[in-house]
């Protein structure tokens, strides 16, 4: 092991690529570039026939066009299938402002309730959801056949003549969305290296916010225009147009989404064999391969003896707790003073102002190589958001206060999604099971965040926003001694470089693959 990580040392391409910060990249992450790959005889030889024959001019010119088309066939799809996703989900709050409480007679905590019963089924079947399509290997059906069935649900939510309708309907749809985002973390990061995760990871969450910002848009058009139409209700239209789309939108998607590397149709012989070793040289082990390989409880077994695992879970909680304002974005911006369609239409600019706000940190992180910054640093604005959203009622600085509230929760929270994916590469069962385990168990705050907005908090909201302040400084901690722990690990594997030998089996059974050890690993951080 140390003779490869010498020869690895001193092969004439371990410079790297230029747009990467050199001095943490030098000394903490030694297997990006393909070229630093192809300088390991070892990795080389593993190499398939048609790559192996290649230049590394042909390579980096068929790489790149490679990357491209992957990237237009798979992320306009997910992320429209995403805009849906949330559209259909949070959709609720904009139908509380076009009278869903009046017309069904609702009182109390019962529209509480029926917002956090959706994630009751949504974190139930998280990890059964990803341990199926891991074991599948058919994305191209199993995603698009989800996206169907809840836009059924999410539109025969408009034929609801009670309460206990509307519960009814909320439960069953959380079960059905809950395949759809943990799913789909865990089908990009089965075509994309981890070079290249973050900036894809934030794209595809660049729908949420996208979603945000055309549901205020779309029910103010729907109230101001439909409401009475067919003696229907605004917020019946509402789920009736939403769900249509959805169904209409997935039609097409079976056609559109491919599956994975190895099995997909519209790439050639070259293409699969590139596909394929691009992920299995970036970590040092190959990826998913056939489902005779994937086994449900083995991947969520590995995931729960992982620490790297929980220290990501509680990151990423203390992002989804402070990302619980949202669910009830429009009922804080009602705080302002103005009237319902005014109020949906100032929803709308802090949502962009978000997707901005992620994409350029999302870049900066893939451009630099770093992760921990590119974490810790956007709660600190959130934190000052939220101080200035109990401090004042003047519209100016509360309404400053929520432009910039979603973008820097979100920021660092779509940086860590793909951290889970960087830190926890291989076996694909394991990454399948932790990324749909870490989304499942942070959105837990979403059972219980709709009672820290009862009507009468407003217009400050002063205990959910202490809270969502708190949750925020959580995921700063957290961040912090994550980062510590994976330099610790670093530096473990750095013995062989020195010679050292290390106990592989020790080091798996910490969360590292075997075979990667071998082969230059080292964790980004």
């Amino acid at each position: 092991m140390a003779d490869t990580i010498s020869q690895h040392q001193e092969g004439p391409s371990t410079v790297p690529s230029k747009d990467m910060n050199k001095t943490s990249f030098d000394q903490l992450e030694l297997v990006e570039d393909a070229s630093v790959h192809n300088s390991v005889p070892g990795k080389q030889s593993r190499a398939p026939e048609l790559v192996r024959n290649m230049t590394p001019e042909i390579r980096e010119k068929l790489e790149n066009s490679l990357r491209k088309k992957i990237d237009l066939r798979l992320l306009p799809m997910v992320v429209l299938m995403y805009i849906l996703n949330y559209l259909d989900r949070n959709n609720i709050a904009a139908a509380r402002l076009a009278g869903l409480e009046k017309d069904l007679k609702m009182h109390g905590n019962q529209f509480q309730t029926s917002v956090s019963i959706l994630f009751v089924g949504y974190l139930l079947m998280q990890v059964p959801s990803n341990m199926l399509l891991n074991k599948l290997g058919k994305p191209s059906l199993y995603l698009p056949t989800c996206m169907v069935v809840w836009g059924i649900i999410s539109g025969a939510t408009a034929a609801s003549q009670t309460f206990g309708g509307l519960l009814a309907c909320r439960f069953v749809l959380g079960f059905v969305e809950a395949a759809y985002f943990p799913g789909c973390l865990y089908y990009l990061s089965a075509w994309y290296t981890r070079k290249e995760l973050v900036k894809r990871t934030a794209v595809l969450y660049s729908g949420s916010l996208l979603s945000g910002a055309f549901s205020g848009l779309i029910a103010a058009g729907i109230t101001n225009g439909l409401n009475g139409a067919k003696g229907l209700s605004a917020w019946r239209w509402l789920f009736i147009v939403e769900g249509a789309l959805t169904v209409f939108v997935a039609l097409f998607a079976f056609f559109i989404i491919p599956d994975f590397p190895r099995t997909t149709t519209w790439l050639t012989e070259e293409e699969k064999q590139l596909a394929a070793w691009r992920l299995d040289e970036d970590i040092g082990e190959d990826d998913w391969v056939n489902s005779k390989q994937q086994t449900f409880l083995h991947g969520a077994k590995l995931a729960v003896k992982d620490p790297k695992a929980w220290l990501l879970l509680a990151t990423t909680y203390g992002f989804t707790a402070a990302g619980t304002v949202t669910t009830f974005f429009p009922t804080v911006v009602k705080g302002l003073g103005k009237n319902n369609i005014t109020t949906l239409l100032l929803t709308a600019p802090p949502y962009l102002i978000g997707t901005i706000a992620i994409l350029t940190n999302a870049w900066h992180a893939d451009k630099t190589g770093e992760r921990y910054l590119h974490i810790v640093l956007p709660p600190v604005v959130a934190i000052v958001s939220f101080i200035i959203a109990v401090t004042t009622t003047a519209f100016a600085p509360r309404y400053f206060a929520m432009c910039i509230m979603v973008g820097a929760i979100y920021s660092g929270y779509v940086v860590t999604l793909s951290w889970i994916s960087n830190v926890l590469p291989r076996p694909p069962a394991k990454r399948a099971a932790a990324l749909a385990g870490i989304n499942a168990l942070s959105n837990v705050c979403q059972i219980y965040s709709p009672f820290l907005y009862p009507s009468n908090d407003g217009p400050k909201y002063v205990k959910a926003m202490a809270v969502n302040l708190s949750m925020s400084g959580m995921s700063i901690i957290f961040g912090t001694i994550l980062r510590f722990h994976l330099v610790s690990l670093n530096k473990e594997l750095d013995k062989a470089d020195r010679g050292e030998e290390i106990d592989v089996r020790e080091v798996e059974e910490r969360g590292l693959p075997g075979l990667a050890v071998e082969r230059g690993f080292r964790f980004l951080v």
